[in-house]
């Protein structure tokens, strides 16, 4: 009988420190705009740079009850581009594109990919995210985004794109 309450106490200890490690799990998103100009050459990579993105990662982690130093890791799980501009717009001109992320002191590394894009694909483009920890670059006060991308048709206008990225944060338990 004793086996069983030290068990069945043992058990809820670690069912509630699970249900604690669920609350220091949490998603942050940054959008930034970036500008593909009319007339670029077809076959030809080139390189777009986002504005610096402020991470305002203190607020973030306070909004979530956590501190830079309980960060366990960082991880991109989502970037979606989307073309605001022009409206009838689609991504049939694009090739391929690959998402390096770079912050003050540390180096650049790529963090997403697409390659043999549809020319289907409409509007919205989801790019293949690489599994690497990115907790060093979202603690900076700001970072900053370069896509590499080809073309396979020229463009005859501007498209503005909107890049919308999520991180998945996982802080320690109570600072464990």
């Amino acid at each position: 009988m004793r086996n069983l309450v030290i068990g069945l106490a043992a058990f809820v200890v670690l069912l509630a420190c699970d249900k604690i490690d669920e609350l220091t799990k949490f998603d942050i998103t940054y959008k930034s705009e970036v500008t593909i100009p009319g007339t670029v050459g077809v076959d030809l990579p080139f390189d777009i740079f986002t504005p610096d993105v402020e991470t305002n990662s203190e607020s973030e982690f306070e909004v979530n009850d956590t501190r830079k130093d309980l960060i366990e890791e960082i991880r991109l799980t989502e970037l979606t581009l989307r073309i605001t501009s022009p409206e009838a717009a689609d991504f049939s001109f694009l090739e391929s594109i690959e998402v390096y992320i770079s912050a003050e002191g540390l180096d650049e590394i790529k963090i997403a990919e697409k390659t043999d894009i549809d020319p289907n694909t409409g509007a919205v483009l989801d790019v293949d995210v690489i599994d690497v920890d990115l907790q060093e670059y979202i603690k900076k006060d700001k970072f900053n985004l370069r896509l590499n991308t080809v073309t396979d048709e020229v463009i005859s206008s501007d498209h503005e794109i909107e890049v919308s990225s999520t991180f998945f944060v996982d802080a320690k338990i109570l600072g464990l």
